[in-house]
């Protein structure tokens, strides 16, 4: 049976392949960075993509080499978006939607119904929403919504900012009193809890309360629909 390797073979071993053996046994200094056969550059922006979610070694290898091939112009541009997404980039003071002004779109555009707040959880819901084309009313981004379990309460959200709206209609866009808030988060049991909370202070103020329609999706069928979704079906369910 072969004896295990004591530390001084192991160092004797690491001397005669040219290296010196970090204390403790480990791998000497810079061990790592050596086996990378990229250059330090490519493989800091490798590593840079590889951050991103949804994005594993292979696919920043691939985003790197795309990058290298590119002209520079091109590498440029994408390097000059990015700086200005982080610079230029904010949250509109009343509504929290994406905007490089102190207003968002939506918010300063006089011909919109402001009267009417649909509130959301984040400005990528906010933006679906307006790809229909469909709602004329104003916005309220809450940045997320209730978790308890997560330590996430009315604090750590924008709600404040929405009650504000209703309070002092000064600080809702042309300074219209809000009538109506609809309730637009996403149909979990998180989203749930956010606007029964909201619903429950909203209607202290006085303010008319509903939320978008949920059920069978145009053109689906009855048999693939889960419960959940047939009860909200039957639950919202209208006059014809």
């Amino acid at each position: 049976m072969d004896r295990p390797r004591t530390r001084k073979s192991s160092e004797a071993s690491a001397t005669a392949l040219g290296g010196a053996a970090a204390p403790g046994g480990g791998a000497a200094p810079g061990e790592a960075s050596a086996r990378s056969a990229y250059p330090a550059a490519v493989e800091r922006l490798i590593a840079e993509f590889a951050r991103l979610p949804g994005v594993g070694r292979r696919s920043a290898e691939r985003l790197a080499f795309y990058i290298l091939k590119s002209d520079e112009p091109a590498a440029i541009g994408l390097a000059r978006a990015i700086h200005d997404v982080k610079k230029l980039v904010k949250h509109c003071r009343v509504c929290s939607n994406l905007s490089d002004d102190d207003l968002c779109a939506v918010c300063a555009d006089p011909r919109r119904d402001r009267s009417r707040v649909l509130v959301v959880e984040q400005p990528k819901d906010l933006i679906a929403l307006e790809q229909t084309g469909m709602y004329r009313g104003l916005y309220h981004v809450l940045m997320g919504r209730l978790s308890p379990l997560d330590g996430i309460g009315p604090a750590d959200l924008t709600v404040d900012d929405l009650l504000r709206r209703i309070d002092k209609p000064d600080d809702n866009p042309g300074g219209t009193k809000v009538e109506e808030v609809i309730l637009g988060l996403n149909p979990t049991v998180e989203g749930d809890g956010t606007s029964m909370y909201l619903a429950e202070q909203l209607k202290k103020r006085g303010v008319r309360v509903s939320r978008l329609a949920r059920g069978l999706p145009t053109g689906s069928s009855l048999e693939f629909a889960n419960r959940a979704v047939l009860a909200d079906a039957i639950q919202g369910r209208r006059s014809m």
